[in-house]
């Protein structure tokens, strides 16, 4: 993750996440969160605001959302904020800022989860990829020293 460009969020998806495959093969999802902020102003009123985002996960992670979180659920999303340029199909220009998830967990404030560790695919933890595809550091193989990552 480059310094100065990283984003925590906390929040509840909005809707279902979007497993899709490129033409290569690579699995990424899409889905929303909502990040709910309350405070008191000064006459003593509760105020609120809502901030809404648009995440997107790559490769094995994407599979794992796909299969665990829905629209709903509590979720933290650590990433990197990531801006890109399209035309709608009437030939509109567009920008869109996205969050381009490196971790995404489930929030435990207010629920429980069952944990299943997946076995590593071949060739996880390399990775030679496309333009619009976040770069990884290799995963550490945690078998080798005998430690679970969790």
């Amino acid at each position: 993750m480059a310094a100065g460009n990283s984003i925590t969020i906390i929040g509840n998806v909005t809707r279902e996440p979007e497993l899709r495959f490129t033409p290569s093969g690579q699995a990424n999802t899409r889905f929303g969160v909502a990040v709910n902020r309350r405070w008191q102003d000064r006459g003593g009123e509760w105020q609120e605001a809502v901030s809404f985002f648009d995440v997107v996960a790559w490769r094995e992670m994407a599979e794992n959302i796909g299969q665990s979180v829905q629209k709903g659920s509590r979720v933290i999303v650590t990433g990197r904020l990531e801006q890109r340029s399209y035309e709608t199909k009437e030939g509109q220009k567009r920008s869109i800022v996205e969050i381009i998830a490196d971790e995404v967990g489930p929030s435990l404030r207010w629920a429980t989860v069952d944990i299943h560790r997946n076995e590593r695919k071949e060739g996880q933890g390399s990775y030679s990829g496309g333009s619009n595809e976040p770069e990884l550091a290799p995963v550490p193989n945690y078998d080798e020293y005998g430690d679970e990552p969790f």
